[in-house]
């Protein structure tokens, strides 16, 4: 995907829509924020790096698994375009109420945001998705995301502190390692 892409999306969808009011005044910092529950906003390269590599076209459906407060599901949404459609996944009930707050808010079209199920990772029962976003750093390549990941696909994901890209296609799968870095674990 253009980086120009990338950049329009990441202006047009702005991070302090998706903050709780005590840390907006933290939007503009580089740094991952403590939205609660455990969890981050992620900074904002590290955001634009994984979107980047995801590389989501118009018309794609993606899952955006760790939506945490909805700002990379709107990202994921603005990049999908009108006729895409972005489902997010996120554990903590509380940070699913913060982002269907917030995605109403800035009346993001074409998102979902869910109650992840403990016992399963993403959202197997609605599978294959175009592309894979996951925000939580996994010990290893969960098989359980690859099984939802159509053929062709991506899917971006930290796996033991490396980034890794996955592009399916034709029945195989190749991963490249895109640099390290740090997240909440994959639970």
């Amino acid at each position: 995907m253009p980086a120009d892409r990338v950049a329009q999306a990441m202006r047009a969808v702005a991070r302090r829509d998706y903050l709780p009011p005590e840390v907006r005044g933290r939007a503009g910092d580089d740094a991952p924020v403590m939205i609660g529950h455990g969890s981050t906003n992620s900074q904002p390269r590290t955001v634009a790096a994984m979107l980047r590599l995801l590389d989501p076209r118009p018309g794609q459906r993606v899952l955006d698994v760790g939506s945490g407060s909805g700002w990379t599901t709107a990202l994921l949404s603005w990049l999908t375009g009108p006729d895409g459609s972005v489902l997010g996944v996120e554990l903590e009930p509380e940070l699913v109420d913060m982002a269907r707050a917030h995605l109403t808010a800035q009346a993001v079209p074409r998102v979902r945001v869910d109650v992840a199920d403990a016992d399963e990772l993403g959202r197997p029962a609605e599978a294959p998705y175009d592309a894979i976003l996951v925000s939580a750093e996994a010990r290893e390549l969960p098989p359980a995301l690859l099984d939802q990941l159509a053929d062709p696909g991506r899917m971006v994901i930290p796996v033991d502190g490396v980034m890794l890209l996955v592009v399916r296609r034709d029945g195989v799968d190749r991963v490249s390692r895109h640099g390290r870095y740090r997240f909440v674990p994959l639970r």
